[in-house]
């Protein structure tokens, strides 16, 4: 069976402007962005904006604005929005109502030990977007869409990360503060 299946093969020889588009499932989506802590998902919104700029030419840096994604979410989630509408998308979501879901789940990180464990579902609120901008790469003929089926090396490295990670946060959430040696 084939690792990636590309959608759209007809126009393999097509030269685009915009870079192959791959898109992963909401699920794995979901469980890279609780894996990482939520680095993943910031990732996303670097690619989102970085799709946006080259498919169309703007004036926009993404790295900067994956960084401060909290300042930039509901422009990104209006314009993921109207695109996929273009499409035929056929749902619609409130992109004010997710971005303040997403800000108060992220606010949550500031609870005690293990309450603050629920900020790391505020991945829900970019979900919505996510399918939508799925839905919109699928049904667009401008660029070659890859649907990756399993995980590539590079999110493959930040599973390793994020599950090292949570081996320590687990150790020290249940090792008593006076065992450290210090």
């Amino acid at each position: 069976m084939q690792e990636e299946e590309i959608l759209d093969s007809h126009v393999l020889d097509e030269n685009y402007e915009v870079e192959d588009q791959y898109v992963i499932s909401a699920e794995k989506f979901g469980f890279l962005s609780i894996i990482t802590f939520g680095i993943y998902e910031v990732w996303w919104f670097y690619k989102a904006w970085k799709f946006f700029k080259e498919k169309e030419k703007l004036d926009v840096m993404p790295v900067p604005r994956a960084i401060f994604s909290i300042i930039f979410m509901i422009p990104l989630f209006n314009k993921i929005q109207e695109y996929a509408i273009i499409k035929g998308y056929g749902q619609t979501y409130s992109s004010g109502w997710l971005f303040a879901g997403f800000l108060g789940c992220n606010l949550l990180s500031r609870l005690p030990d293990p309450f603050w464990l629920i900020s790391l579902v505020s991945f829900v609120f970019a979900i919505a977007p996510f399918n939508a901008l799925n839905y919109a790469k699928r049904n667009s003929t401008e660029f070659r869409v890859i649907e990756q089926t399993s995980f590539n090396g590079r999110q493959l490295g930040l599973i390793v990360f994020g599950v090292a990670c949570w081996a320590l946060l687990i150790y020290g959430m249940f090792v008593p503060e006076d065992s450290y040696g210090f």
